[in-house]
């Protein structure tokens, strides 16, 4: 239960039932229960909270385990506090595994730390990682700050070493049937009025004073073609076919997506559960989103 809350970003609620564990209930909070708040705390932005129960286990004769260090390394990390996030990793008393350091350099990639993120991909790559993630997070570091010989160099060295990366895809479920979308995807039966649906809501939005965040879009182009790639990522996609085919307007939009939600999507998604009224959830690589009434369960932190 506390996980779950966790994992759709109710962090109060995590935490009243981790209190409520103790002697006078005769179930005392282990290590499974520890790690399961400071996911809580990672996910609803409770930084100083997470930090804390982590700290306090091996007072309580509680060892953690690589899975504790890992959340709290996202904790730290998702706040910006990358200097503590490395010096837990640097601590600890065993060997960190690739995806702490993966977690470290999603963090460098939302703040754009270019000196660390070169760091952790050279600790990656001394560890024998292949991971398509590790170069593409780095390649979008170097992007956001503009530096096209460095983004140019990146990908070279991931076709010499044959690293390919994994295209970004969503899918909803519609009477029975799975309807998968690429970013762009031309290739649905429907794909005439999917388009057409994006195009009415990208007017309305406007209404909204909603202007395209361009720049999560990591690519040398200019910024028209920037605004289109955005509006056909593969969530805009799902979205729209969930609200052209949606029969029954009370029942939620359920869209499930194999990466990270996009900055951009976010708050398209977040207006339009708001124009169109509709509870819409998406399942992303993390966590759960749930959209409603212009807002997301995640309250803009994940």
């Amino acid at each position: 239960m506390i996980m779950a809350f966790a994992m759709h970003g109710d962090g109060d609620k995590a935490l009243q039932l981790f209190h409520q564990m103790g002697p006078s209930v005769r179930m005392e909070p282990d290590e499974v229960s520890y790690l399961a708040a400071i996911c809580a705390c990672n996910h609803a932005g409770l930084v100083d909270e997470g930090y804390k129960l982590f700290t306090s286990m091996q007072s309580l004769g509680l060892t953690p385990n690589v899975k504790h260090y890992g959340s709290v390394v996202d904790l730290l990390g998702r706040a910006g506090r990358l200097q503590q996030a490395y010096y837990v990793i640097d601590s600890m008393p065993m060997l960190p595994d690739m995806v702490l350091w993966q977690t470290l350099l999603g963090a460098c990639k939302t703040y754009k730390n270019v000196d660390m993120a070169e760091m952790v991909t050279r600790k990656l790559v001394e560890m024998g990682s292949t991971s398509d993630g590790n170069f593409v997070l780095l390649s979008n570091i170097y992007a956001a700050h503009e530096r096209w010989a460095d983004v140019g160099r990146i990908r070279d060295v991931m076709k010499s070493k044959d690293v390919r990366k994994t295209p970004g895809f969503s899918y909803i479920e519609e009477k029975g049937v799975i309807h998968k979308f690429y970013n762009a995807d031309k290739a649905h039966k429907h794909c005439k009025q999917i388009y057409g649906k994006l195009e009415e809501i990208r007017f309305k939005m406007k209404e909204f004073g909603y202007a395209a965040e361009t720049s999560f879009v990591l690519h040398d182009i200019g910024d028209e073609e920037k605004e289109n790639a955005l509006y056909q990522h593969s969530e805009k996609l799902a979205v729209a076919f969930g609200l052209i085919c949606a029969e029954d307007e009370a029942r939620p939009i359920q869209v499930i997506k194999n990466l990270r939600i996009c900055g951009d999507c976010h708050v398209v998604i977040k207006l339009i559960s708001k124009m169109y009224n509709r509870e819409i959830i998406v399942r992303d690589r993390v966590r759960f989103h749930r959209f409603k009434d212009g807002t997301c369960s995640c309250r803009d932190y994940w």
